[in-house]
Formats: structure tokens, C-alpha cells, sequence
């Protein structure tokens, strides 16, 4: 599939910060890398251009143009706490890494050009297990930054269709909410929970429904259930078969007398 986003799941339940332009840059750019004959490296210059960040997020061109200007001024700064294998340790450890090692804003053609960190790189290449994949119209419709999150970690278990328990904190994190955002529940399910499980289920492939978990009267987690949505069935006419044609009548076999 040309525009299929993997992750490994890593990246997935990391803890960042990233708005909604952001992400969508990001992701197309992973979807770009993809595309490519040759891996990338650290080294690896990946474009994204405006008319395709329009194109898959139905939005007009200029204001294409107009997002992905402002991303480069913010993205640069961005990180992500993500489990990393520490070899001298032996054992996987939570490291501060950064999205990106450079990045530029080309006016004249309307494009972004940008180099992952070389920690993100093994995260969302060559990934043969522990990896979470889905098409990017999927979230094309999505209008926050929060929802797509919700929907990323969904499809960890697209396979179950269930969730276990996400912590509220650990949860909160990977939203990418600080601690004093929303930090009263009621605001928490009005704007954050709610919202997003509206927004994935009118426009994604699936239907979506929480549960809330508590010890004692106190909230302290979430678990997630999902469905697929039935695909709409093909009503493109068929050609018609032609008619066979009539086999020419088999002639008297003449006789010799």
C-alpha cells in the first residue's frame, strides 16, 4: 500500500507532544521514506510538499502552504520520550530523543525538507514484528491531534479489537498533555476523550467505545473497545457478457452415389 504509516510500537506508546499539523507532517513524511528504492539514513533528505498535505487533509493549497510554514517553527524543538536499547546495560531504557535533525521551509516550491533523528529511523523503518500499521486516509479526517493519538493506539490491537487498561497518567502522557492540561476529569472527557472518540468514529474504519476504570471513586484508567466498520459493497455496473454468438447450422454431408 503507497500510503501506509508503520510505527514501531515504541513510538506508538511514547510519550510526546506534537499539535495537529505536526503529526500530519510527521506521518506524511513516514509515508514518503516508504516510498523510497534505497532505507534512509540519518543522512536521508525527505520532502514534503504542500499540494500533498492539501490533498490528503482536504484543505486548500495555500493554507497547505501556510501549515507547513509554521511547523518548521515549532517541530525542530520537538521530542519524545521512547523506550531505547541501552547496550551497555543490556536492557531498554526511556530516552529523550528528537523528531528531527534538521528541517527547512522552501518557499519558492512549497515544501518542507526534513532529516528524522537517528533514533526515530529504526522506528519506522525495517520493522518486522511489534509494529503498528494503517492507512493514512484514516486519520485524514481527523481534526486533532488528540484523536489521532487515540486512534494509533487502538490499532495496536486492531488484531483483538480490545484494549488492556491504559493508566490515566500514562494515558495523559501519550496524548501529549501536561500535567496541569485538563487535569479535572469532567474537562478531561469533554474536551480531550469524547471529542476524539467522536471524530475516529465518523471518519475512520472504526467504531469505538471506553470504559472507565476506578478504584474506589476515583478514575484511574481507561480501557478501549472497537469495531470494524462494514465495508460499503462494490456497485459498479458490470460489463455485460456478450452474447455468444449463434454457431453457423451444420450442413448436409453430401453423399457420393
Amino acid at each position: 500500500m503507497k500510503n501506509l504509516v508503520v510505527k514501531d510500537n515504541r513510538l506508538i506508546q511514547a510519550s510526546y507532544t506534537l499539535g495537529l499539523v505536526e503529526q500530519r507532517l510527521i506521518l506524511l513524511a513516514i509515508v514518503g521514506s516508504r516510498n523510497l528504492v534505497e532505507t534512509i539514513t540519518a543522512e536521508t533528505i525527505l520532502t514534503v510538499r504542500a499540494e500533498d498535505y492539501a490533498k490528503h487533509f482536504g484543505v486548500e493549497r495555500q493554507a497547505g502552504y501556510m501549515a507547513l510554514a509554521d511547523a518548521v517553527e515549532t517541530l525542530f524543538n520537538r521530542r519524545a520520550t521512547v523506550d531505547v536499547y541501552d547496550k551497555q546495560k543490556n536492557k531498554m531504557r526511556p530516552m529523550t530523543v528528537r523528531w528531527v535533525t534538521a528541517m527547512q521551509y522552501e518557499e519558492n516550491s512549497g515544501c518542507v525538507s526534513l532529516r528524522f533523528g537517528h533514533e526515530v529511523i529504526p522506528l519506522i523503518t525495517k520493522l518486522e514484528e511489534q509494529f503498528t500499521s494503517y492507512e493514512l486516509q484514516q486519520i485524514a479526517g481527523l481534526k486533532s491531534a488528540y484523536a489521532i493519538r487515540l486512534y494509533e493506539l487502538l490499532m495496536q490491537w486492531k488484531a483483538s479489537k480490545k484494549t488492556p487498561l491504559f493508566d490515566l497518567q500514562e494515558f495523559r502522557r501519550q496524548l501529549g498533555l501536561a500535567d496541569n492540561e485538563y487535569s479535572i476529569m469532567g474537562d478531561f472527557k469533554k474536551r480531550v476523550l469524547e471529542p476524539s472518540i467522536a471524530q475516529i468514529n465518523k471518519h475512520t474504519d472504526i467504531i469505538a467505545d471506553y470504559e472507565q476504570h476506578k478504584a474506589g471513586r476515583t478514575i484511574t484508567g481507561f480501557s478501549f473497545t472497537f469495531t470494524q466498520k462494514k465495508q460499503p459493497k462494490d456497485v459498479t455496473p458490470k460489463a455485460k457478457k456478450s452474447a455468444a454468438k449463434p454457431k453457423p447450422a451444420k450442413q448436409e454431408e453430401q453423399l457420393d452415389w
